[in-house]
């Protein structure tokens, strides 16, 4: 004797309309490239299309400034710089091995002094 289960029928999606930007804003935690091209082009005279451009040349000025050892200041949000990390021994997890990692480069972050004060 084998069992026999009723299938329901698969839900079909619902077509709902996309939300404005603002609202979609609101409801988010993050805001990724698109949602900040988005709002660029509502404040400014920009088409999404130049508002992305300009916002794509402006990241590529920055990682090219910090490629070349640059200090980077956006005002009003703060300091991107590039730091030397020495070389220093370490301890791979799982297996206690003592491993060397070699010295290198990062970048830092210093918050601008009116945004944390506003935060």
């Amino acid at each position: 004797m084998t069992k026999k289960t009723a299938k329901t029928p698969a839900k079909k999606p619902t077509a709902k309309a996309a939300p404005a930007p603002q609202a979609e804003i609101a409801q988010s935690t993050k805001l990724g490239k698109t949602q900040l091209v988005d709002l660029m082009a509502d404040q400014t005279n920009l088409t999404k299309k130049q508002s992305d451009d300009v916002f794509s040349g402006l990241l590529d000025l920055i990682v090219e400034a910090l490629k070349a050892g640059k200090t980077v200041g956006l005002p009003g949000l703060g300091t991107l710089s590039v730091k030397n990390t020495a070389a220093r021994t370490g301890v791979r997890p799982g297996t206690s091995d003592k491993i060397q990692i070699p010295a290198g480069k990062k970048v830092t972050f210093k918050v601008a002094t009116t945004l944390k004060s506003s935060l």
